[in-house]
């Protein structure tokens, strides 16, 4: 009930018809002191002898006054048959003075309004007595007319003609408030974001990197300094925690790592290993609690444009924070840094609208099962100029690390502690854009382009030649090659396509491998 209108003046409702029951023409009401006219009788406005005046209306019949402070009385004309609305009403007890004036500065009369229908002379007028005949039954209908028109009337203006109407039948027996029922208790019934969320936070832990030398480059959190944010989930029953390389990367080195859980709980933790290509990292709790329960895995190869996500993490060091999206695009190739250096990351990530932020960094990404399908590892910001670990805000393009690709990196460095790589045995430039993955002339410190006895080199690839399809993929960048590459494993026999003086030349060769980050 709207309560906007209190204090201010209510404006009488438009849609109240004038009352019925006025004098005949020509008759005067009674002055201060006298006794009303017996209007029932026709009386003029002289006393007729042979006519007895009625006695004064009982006390709990209020008699209409003539008067009003503010206004002259006036003849009140015959009111229009209202089609239904039948039978005379009595005003409750404490109906103000005057109000039958359709002109007066006061509301409308209350719901016990008599009858606008009828005879085309109209009903006795409002504090006349109610005729013997009339049914009494017929007043319930008249209220709820009423009272149904006042609360539209309320709907215009503001609710302050439904408090009045409300306010003066809180004493009748015919009131029409109804109350609301009381809702059910509510259900999150499995599947639904609630459901999943519940059931996976349990698993998914906040983590605090301090480096040992005071910076922490490559951290994710509120900025460089001591100590940086981002998140993990469990791995195993054993206590190994998945994330992402760079939320660790400057606390491996003589640093510390804290897990928190989303219960508040918080624990030690060391580097297991870690790949810097990949962007994966493995922890490993000490004196890890009994029960810790790791999250399920997914098949991130089954996951199609369009299912349903759920991101968990730590964006801004705000914990156990939970967001929603779809899987925008597959297959997506993602360099995490400026994708000219030999030291970036490179992922064929799955990309989602859900909102990754700073500190979202290596927290899973979940399907409306809630399995994890993908590592949440970098941004598109408007802001940062590229792709990477900004602390730019989400504007709905993240992307993460398949499942499939971290899973396999995860048991390599949980056996070996150095992640190993798939390789074609050649160095491609990884500058240029959309005319595919160009061999270059010489590799890195002055080596062969292609490694000699190398994968490429069996196959017959020479420097200058441009590799346009991988696996039937097209490539239209040395990033591109490189992220496809990589979601293989050494000893994998693969197809590509590629150029030379304007011919096109398809080969099969079997990757290679080159173990640790160095």
């Amino acid at each position: 009930m709207s309560t906007e209108n209190e204090g201010n003046a209510v404006p009488a409702a438009p849609s109240v018809p004038p009352v019925p029951g006025a004098a005949p023409e020509g008759s005067t009401s009674p002055g201060p002191g006298e006794a009303p006219h017996d209007a029932a009788h026709g009386s003029t406005g002289s006393p007729s002898p042979a006519v007895p005046s009625h006695p004064a209306p009982p006390a709990h019949e209020p008699v209409a006054s003539a008067e009003q402070p503010g206004h002259s009385p006036r003849p009140e004309p015959a009111a229009a048959p209202v089609p239904g609305h039948g039978g005379d009403a009595t005003p409750p007890a404490g109906a103000p003075a005057g109000a039958q004036h359709a002109g007066a500065d006061w509301p409308p009369p209350p719901p016990t309004l008599p009858s606008y229908g009828g005879t085309s002379g109209g009903g006795p007028a409002w504090g006349a007595p109610v005729p013997a005949h009339e049914p009494r039954r017929r007043r319930a209908g008249g209220l709820a007319a009423t009272v149904l028109a006042a609360a539209l009337v309320a709907g215009g203006v503001g609710g302050g003609i439904g408090y009045w109407a409300a306010e003066r039948v809180d004493d009748s027996s015919s009131s029409t408030t109804v109350s609301a029922a009381s809702p059910q208790d509510l259900k999150r019934e499995p599947g639904t974001v609630a459901a999943v969320a519940a059931n996976a936070l349990p698993s998914v832990v906040t983590i605090e990197a301090k480096s040992g030398g005071g910076g922490i480059e490559g951290s994710e959190g509120e900025g460089e300094g001591e100590g940086g944010t981002g998140t993990g989930f469990v791995y195993d029953k054993e206590g190994h925690i998945l994330t992402n390389n760079h939320v660790v990367a400057s606390a491996a080195e003589g640093g510390t790592l804290s897990v928190i859980f989303s219960n508040g709980k918080k624990y030690d933790a060391e580097v297991v290993g870690r790949a810097q290509g990949y962007d994966v990292a493995v922890l490993k709790l000490k004196n890890a609690p009994s029960g810790v329960e790791p999250l399920a895995l997914g098949d991130s190869e089954k996951v199609a444009v369009g299912d349903s996500t759920i991101a968990i993490g730590a964006p801004f060091g705000l914990s156990n924070t939970v967001t929603t999206g779809i899987i925008s695009a597959k297959n997506r190739p993602v360099a995490s840094g400026d994708g000219s250096s030999g030291n970036n990351s490179y992922m064929s990530a799955l990309q989602t609208d859900a909102s990754i932020n700073p500190g979202n960094s290596g927290g899973p990404l979940l399907d409306s099962r809630g399995a994890v399908i993908g590592i949440n590892s970098a941004i598109q910001s408007a802001g940062s100029g590229g792709f990477g670990q900004t602390q730019a805000g989400s504007i709905g393009l993240g992307f993460a690390i398949p499942i499939n690709q971290a899973k396999t990196v995860a048991e390599q460095l949980i056996k070996t502690g150095q992640p190993v790589y798939p390789v074609i045995g050649a160095t491609v430039d990884m500058s240029e854009q959309g005319s595919g993955a160009r061999i270059t002339e010489e590799g890195s410190g002055g080596s062969p382009a292609v490694t000699p006895n190398g994968p490429a080199a069996k196959a017959g690839l020479k420097p200058g030649d441009v590799i346009t399809t991988f696996n039937g993929k097209p490539i239209d960048s040395g990033p591109t090659l490189i992220s496809e590459i990589w979601t293989k494993k050494p000893g994998d026999k693969v197809t590509m396509t590629y150029e030379r003086d304007g011919e096109s030349h398809k080969v099969e060769l079997v990757l290679g491998e080159r173990k640790g980050d160095s």
